[in-house]
């Protein structure tokens, strides 16, 4: 075998995956950069990016996610949103894989998960497409060459696009595959070029190992106050919500955009980078995440893109919606270096609501954040997918349905617990429609929306008068500076007051159908939250 630079002390062989033909440890970006571009895998762009397409899979495959099923998890895998797959199927895939492998180039990075030391996961990633190195490089955490030198791998994640796995034979859905088995500390991705995989991978990973150290586990943007991470505040929301947009505030330092955890000692982030979505990116409204796409190896996927100029078409979604960027933390000006907060003193839940129904911003106690948190609401939108002609909720518990190896439980009572016992203040904020469903009423303003958070982050929110809401029974605020008194009483921007009646009530409704598959599992108080 060939190795890179550095070569630390645990070989593939030493962990007995062999037969491998030139395999090259931890080159650099640049490194990585241009033996991609060699291999025909992309080609260089505007700046040094690098462009690349990932095929048929432009986004993940969460039906053909496995858990391989072991006594040792048994009893701890929530495995209604994990499928299955038996041992015995897993190491013929395993055998399988690394026959198919026998040969080729791949490359391997050692990188951290976690920018808390007490708390990181050592992760190996070895990938046949040499540019899933530069992007996993980026997205995780990069160990100093001292560290190298002693590194040892708690987790192996192996991924071959071009074997296709056998359903009949490996017990799985279809020739793609992502399949974690956590006795044999290994993650086996097949099928697919989406590089997203891979940084998802270590994040349900991280789901599952924190929950037993009492670190709540969390798919969420973070940011602090300047010169102040005891001012941290997490923001929750599902896409398009705004979690990206409203945490990248130029006024605060930013702690990372995706995964955190919530530790003992507060808030770290998971990762080393950003991913962040590029359709219709505007210089104007986030002048940082464009001009990344024009820095020294950022990876640009499934990007359309003059062949002549590399001009970039951040409006052209032939390809698909899901175009994206991924790129070093350390691209964005006012983020922090050190990636950690203390204990959030706020936790926004964001929501996009299209039926026009929830206020901009309400205040929710500890029960009715688990609520929320374990509903994970947001709404899809007429015309944004065939047959849609109405508004439809969307409900994808913890903010993060398809990365959770756990129940739910397990999550909204950890979050609980943290808020309980560090006393943030929770606030669930709507970006979606007022004055009428989508398609009648208007979005709800943004600057609306900024100055509600900034009353809330400096705490002079929780000074005003609240009223109770007659729905879901949390506190809104009655005025806040610079907001439109009536935006905050949603009925009050509808004309068709019964209308809107009507509209809540079927919401309310909806929300208590999702619910029903968690109350045997919650305490009396959610219970009660959830009556409203």
């Amino acid at each position: 075998m060939d190795h890179g630079k550095v070569n630390p002390q645990m070989k593939l062989e030493d962990q007995g995956i062999t037969g491998l033909g030139h395999v090259y440890y931890n080159l650099s970006e640049a490194d990585l950069q241009a033996a991609a571009i060699k291999a025909g895998e992309g080609e260089e762009g505007q700046g040094g990016t690098f462009l690349v397409s990932t095929g048929k899979h432009t986004g993940r495959s969460p039906k053909d996610k496995f858990v391989v099923r072991t006594p040792s998890v048994e009893d701890k895998i929530w495995w209604d949103n994990n499928p299955p797959m038996n041992p015995a199927a897993f190491d013929q895939l395993y055998d399988d894989m690394l026959a198919h492998m026998n040969g080729g180039t791949y490359q391997v990075q050692d990188l951290f998960g976690g920018a808390d030391p007490a708390h990181r996961l050592d992760v190996r990633v070895v990938t046949e497409l040499t540019w899933h190195g530069l992007f996993i490089r980026h997205l995780l955490r990069r160990p100093e060459p001292a560290e190298l030198e002693t590194f040892d791998p708690e987790f192996t994640i192996i991924n071959c696009p071009s074997f296709k796995a056998d359903p009949a034979k490996h017990g799985c859905r279809t020739d793609t595959v992502i399949v974690t088995n956590f006795d044999r500390k290994l993650i086996l991705i097949a099928g697919t070029e989406y590089a997203g995989e891979n940084k998802k991978s270590v994040f349900s990973l991280l789901n599952y190992l924190l929950p037993e150290k009492g670190i709540m586990p969390m798919h969420c943007s973070a940011n602090h106050a300047p010169g102040n991470p005891v001012d941290t505040a997490v923001f929750f929301g599902l896409s398009g919500t705004g979690k990206t947009t409203l945490s990248a505030d130029p006024s605060r330092v930013l702690i990372g955009d995706d995964e955190h955890g919530w530790s003992e000692r507060g808030i770290f982030n998971f990762e080393g980078g950003c991913y962040a979505k590029t359709i219709g990116l505007d210089p104007k409204a986030e002048p940082e995440i464009y001009a990344t796409c024009s820095m020294p190896h950022t990876v640009i996927e499934n990007m359309v893109y003059d062949k002549d100029t590399k001009e970039l078409d951040f409006n052209d979604d032939s390809l698909t919606a899901n175009m994206r960027c991924a790129y070093p933390l350390n691209y964005i000006s006012n983020a922090s270096d050190k990636a950690l907060g203390g204990h959030p003193k706020n936790i926004i839940m964001l929501t996009c609501d299209a039926f026009g129904v929830l206020p901009p911003i309400a205040r929710l106690t500890p029960a009715q954040a688990m609520y929320h948190f374990l509903s994970g609401f947001t709404s899809k939108v007429a015309g944004t997918e065939r047959g849609v002609t109405e508004p439809e909720p969307t409900f994808s518990t913890c903010f993060g349905a398809p990365f959770m190896p756990r129940r739910p439980e397990v999550y909204g009572d950890l979050l609980r617990s943290k808020i309980a016992s560090h006393g943030a203040t929770c606030w669930l904020v709507n970006t979606g429609w007022t004055g009428g469903a989508y398609g009648t009423g208007s979005r709800m303003p943004i600057k609306a929306t900024r100055a509600l958070l900034a009353a809330a982050l400096d705490q002079s929110l929780v000074e005003n008068t609240f009223r109770k809401d007659p729905n879901f029974g949390f506190e809104v605020p009655v005025s806040c500076d610079g907001v439109d008194d009536q935006l905050l009483n949603p009925r009050e921007t509808w004309a068709d007051k019964a209308a809107y009646d009507a509209q809540a009530q079927k919401l309310v409704e909806m929300f208590g159908d999702n619910f029903e598959k968690y109350v045997p599992f919650i305490d009396e108080d959610v219970k009660a939250a959830a009556i409203g």
